[in-house]
């Protein structure tokens, strides 16, 4: 059985590093081995006093306890997709490969032909495919129109 000075030791240790998560904001990483510390300490009361076994078992819980942090706390990533209007209207004309301006609903956003070889004309109407990134991919209306004359 532990002494009791190696238990209020590692419950100082513990308090000290659950501390420093509200000086030094570390996402949860110094707040979970100070909640790892802790759990070590009652285990202190029940085990042999071994060092070696302590600072394992503090190992283990800090690894485990930050994983499960992160996986609880971590915002899920949200599918980003475009609104419910599909059209937009060229600001200036998109050389073919290149970045333009479109309006879409209502902003001006980046956008880029979908077909690499095509070329769109200044206040021309586009089909909003997709979104990647901040950039808009966008097909012309007679390019759409052409594919469903066919």
């Amino acid at each position: 059985m532990a002494e009791p000075i190696l238990f209020w030791v590692i419950v100082t240790a513990a308090g000290i590093l659950c501390s420093m998560e509200l000086i030094f904001p570390t996402a949860f990483v110094s707040f979970m081995m100070g909640i790892a510390a802790l759990l070590v300490a009652i285990a202190s009361l029940f085990l042999p006093q071994q060092y070696i076994l302590l600072i394992g078992l503090w190992l283990l819980f800090s690894a485990g306890l930050i994983v499960f942090s992160r996986r609880l706390f971590t915002p899920q990533r949200k599918i980003s997709s475009t609104g419910d209007d599909s059209e937009a209207t060229a600001i200036s004309g998109i050389l073919a490969g290149t970045v333009g301006r479109v309006i879409y609903e209502g902003n001006s956003w980046r956008a880029k032909c979908a077909d690499e070889t095509s070329d769109i004309a200044p206040n021309e109407v586009v089909y909003v495919l997709r979104k990647q990134g901040n950039t808009l991919i966008v097909l012309p209306s007679r390019m759409i129109d052409q594919i469903e004359q066919e």
